[in-house]
């Protein structure tokens, strides 16, 4: 696979990260909302249902394993960019972001609620 047919992804991805972090708020939102989960806040959890569809067999079919994937390059991108990166960092941001991945991986072959839209391809 050749990075080149997934360069307009990737600069739409960068474009969109640079202008979210420069509010310096996005990741202080995404902890927020991981914890309200784990409370059992409803609207995070159909949130993430909603991405989930989005995201599962019926949506754009993201297979579940990539999904491990898709975290280690995260994390390396984070730890480039993190000085003070140690193994107690990188072991927090996977419990960050584990249980929104296992959600994911779990409803992967789930269908779309009757009435519900799936997501383009």
């Amino acid at each position: 696979m050749k990075t080149e047919m997934f360069r307009p992804e990737i600069e739409l991805f960068n474009d969109s990260l640079a202008r979210c972090l420069r509010g310096g708020e996005l990741f202080q939102r995404f902890y927020e909302l991981f914890q309200y989960i784990a409370l059992g806040w409803p609207e995070c959890e159909a949130y993430l249902e909603r991405i989930a569809v989005a995201h599962g067999k019926h949506g754009r079919d993201i297979a579940p394993h990539l999904y491990d994937l898709w975290l280690d390059c995260l994390l390396h991108a984070a730890k480039e960019c993190d000085q003070q990166w140690l193994p107690e960092v990188e072991a927090a941001w996977r419990y960050m972001m584990g249980a929104g991945i296992l959600f994911l991986k779990a409803r992967y072959d789930r269908a779309p609620p009757a009435g519900g839209r799936q997501a383009s391809r």
